[in-house]
């Protein structure tokens, strides 16, 4: 019986996302590291393969990474001004950022200025 695994390609169709961004996750949080990528379950003449069922760990370890920009850098005054808008609603820094994350995976056409536009307007309604 033949075994079936998600190798890059698979993943990054998977979490909608290029196979430039899983090569980039596997050199940036190797085995070792503080969040490592989950390791594969075979390799095909040096090419990763992970079973199916693994998918939701994989998707779970995507969800844990920290949000875009973050450590280091200035935000961008987009993001300024929607952090100032989340706290004037209660939201504290952690909580705005894993909303404008969400967001962001939500709706990958829009670029994140355009996103903390559209919150900080709904917001005003």
């Amino acid at each position: 019986m033949t075994e079936y695994y998600l190798g890059v390609i698979g993943i990054a169709g998977a979490l909608g996302v290029s196979r430039h961004a899983v090569h980039k996750w596997r050199s940036r949080y190797p085995s070792g590291s503080a969040h490592p990528f989950p390791e594969p379950d075979v390799e095909v003449d040096g090419a990763p393969g992970w079973r199916a069922d693994r998918l939701e760990e994989i998707v779970q370890w995507r969800n844990g990474l920290p949000g875009r920009g973050s450590g280091g850098g200035r935000p961008t005054a987009a993001r300024q001004e929607y952090l100032r808008a989340a706290a004037v609603r209660g939201l504290d820094r952690d909580e705005a950022m894993r909303a404008l994350v969400t967001f962001t995976e939500e709706f990958p056409e829009m670029t994140e200025p355009e996103i903390c536009a559209w919150l900080i307007g709904h917001w005003r309604r």
